[in-house]
């Protein structure tokens, strides 16, 4: 079944900073910050939340559809979609706008500083849910503030159930606004410190949030992830890698789990096992579209690490 990925296009431009940023930024002095990294590695590559959850969903012979805006530039990345088969047509050109750009700086120990600029995101909401037609689950990744809220009301409204994945794009919001995102999503995911945000600027805490939803997922990076269900609390313990690479896109390829887990009704240990393993994958290879295991080779991995098979 089709599943609709809300969310952005963009043009991640990558840089390793081979210290940390610990060592660079003094605490008695963030209120100055004047700083400037040496970055020896540079690269250019396709992402965008939308991009890299249609690309690891692709992966699993998922039926992803994107919706997003891309802008006069974005011709690159046109051919690709069409050359991995993922379906462009609710994909809106901007023409007077340049595709989403991030600008991502990594440190020794995988944090990171972002710079986003939204260009053609920014016009999200012109793209309307009824007219992606039929699909059977939804997710509302970060992307233009207005289309972010339109996207989810309007799903609500089409009793479409939907994963409310804030990202980046929390802080754009009050509480009450996150609140009411809530109140309309099926699910919410999050990773450690947009769960802090999303506990802070709400007032709820997680066991309130799970308790208004049918699930709360929780990412903790090394630590694996919490998935919140009204059974209770299910601990999902991290895929060991032998070496991690790159953690761009990781949280990505989990929500890429979590929507095909969904799609074929799998139970909520099993979402959360397939998800961590999609995070594993990605994490051992640079940029968030560039590992390309097959569909059996997925499925073995999952064997070896669980004992069955999903």
């Amino acid at each position: 079944m089709t599943s609709l990925i809300c969310g952005s296009l963009a043009f991640d431009t990558i840089m390793s900073f081979d210290g940390r940023f610990s060592e660079a930024l003094l605490a008695d002095q963030l209120h100055k910050i004047n700083v400037a990294f040496l970055v020896p590695g540079i690269r250019r590559e396709f992402g965008g939340c939308a991009g890299n959850i249609a690309y690891n969903l692709k992966l699993l012979n998922g039926d992803p559809l994107i919706m997003a805006t891309i802008g006069q530039d974005s011709a690159p990345y046109a051919e690709r979609l069409d050359k991995l088969g993922i379906s462009r047509r609710c994909v809106k050109t901007i023409e007077q706008s340049y595709t989403a750009q991030a600008f991502i700086t990594t440190d020794a120990d995988s944090n990171q500083i972002t710079a986003f600029h939204p260009g053609a995101m920014a016009h999200s909401h012109q793209l309307k849910i009824r007219d992606a037609g039929a699909v059977r689950l939804a997710i509302i990744a970060p992307d233009g503030r207005d289309g972010m809220v339109e996207h989810a009301h309007d799903c609500a409204e089409l009793k479409i159930p939907f994963i409310f994945d804030p990202g980046q794009g929390l802080p754009m919001f009050n509480g009450a606004e996150l609140t009411h995102f809530i109140d309309l999503a099926t699910y919410v995911a999050v990773n450690d410190y947009e769960a802090e945000l999303l506990t802070e600027r709400t007032g709820l805490s997680l066991t309130q949030i799970a308790e208004r939803v049918s699930a709360l997922v929780v990412t903790r990076g090394e630590q694996g992830a919490e998935i919140y269900t009204v059974e209770g609390k299910i601990d999902i313990p991290v895929v060991k890698v032998a070496d991690v690479v790159d953690p761009t896109g990781c949280g990505d390829a989990f929500r890429a789990g979590m929507l095909f887990g969904l799609s074929k009704d799998m139970d909520w240990t099993t979402i959360g096992r397939l998800s961590s393993l999609m995070g594993a994958i990605k994490i051992a290879s640079q940029g968030g579209q560039n590992h390309a295991p097959t569909v059996a080779e997925i499925e073995e991995r999952f064997f070896s690490e669980y004992g069955y098979r999903f």
